[in-house]
């Protein structure tokens, strides 16, 4: 797929970690560094869960790991508490990670589309950062993000779009997946800084566009 073919939608929908930023890593550590007061232990497995579920929100995240992995009677930061360490973790390197190679160039090729961020990051976080890394401009159909789901957000999208997107979602998990393939929209699989090691297997049987990075779709 090229940029060519990307102009019959005229809605494109990006998540954010590992497609517009090289950021996955960026957030597996702090899930992990949020969680060591409850043990290196504990840690790695919410680590491990959400490199699993990639594109599902923080508070979903931390919301499990204290109801379904922490051990009764076990002590340790609260759900608010653990919130706010990951955001602090998280911070300083979506201000310092890689932009996508590309992103400009792709937008300028596909002009007369609207764009939008769906993302399983925090809303508020999102735009912030965008604002200060001068990509906000770009994605004129807005930035969203948890709390609300993507299942959520692509759902009101859809609903108050009067005329119907003819819309693509650029996604690197198999979330992104599913949720474009419940929205009835086409999805394209971003691999480079993906942390979904099964992709190639998940995807074979399925009618998907696979790129290594969005540059790829300016040529």
């Amino acid at each position: 797929m090229n940029s060519t073919l990307l102009n019959k939608y005229n809605a494109l929908f990006f998540d954010c970690d590992g497609v517009i930023l090289n950021s996955n890593k960026v957030k597996t550590a702090a899930f992990y560094k949020a969680a060591l007061p409850y043990g290196s232990d504990l840690a790695q497995q919410l680590a491990d869960y959400h490199v699993e579920n990639g594109g599902i929100s923080r508070y979903i995240k931390f919301d499990i790991f204290l109801t379904d992995m922490v051990p009764k009677g076990v002590s340790g930061p609260t759900l608010d508490e653990l919130l706010v360490a990951y955001a602090e973790e998280v911070q300083q390197g979506l201000l310092e990670c890689d932009i996508a190679e590309g992103l400009l160039e792709l937008r300028e090729k596909t002009a007369s589309a609207d764009w939008f961020v769906v993302s399983g990051g925090d809303q508020n976080e999102l735009r912030e950062v965008f604002e200060a890394r001068g990509l906000s401009s770009l994605f004129n159909g807005g930035i969203y993000g948890s709390p609300t789901t993507k299942d959520e957000i692509l759902y009101e999208l859809m609903k108050s779009n009067a005329e119907g997107f003819s819309g693509v979602f650029l996604g690197d998990s198999r979330y992104d997946y599913l949720a474009a393939s419940k929205a009835n929209l086409d999805f394209v699989f971003v691999s480079g800084w993906s942390e979904f090691t099964d992709w190639k297997a998940y995807f074979d049987d399925k009618d998907i566009a696979c790129v290594y990075a969005l540059h790829e779709l300016t040529k």
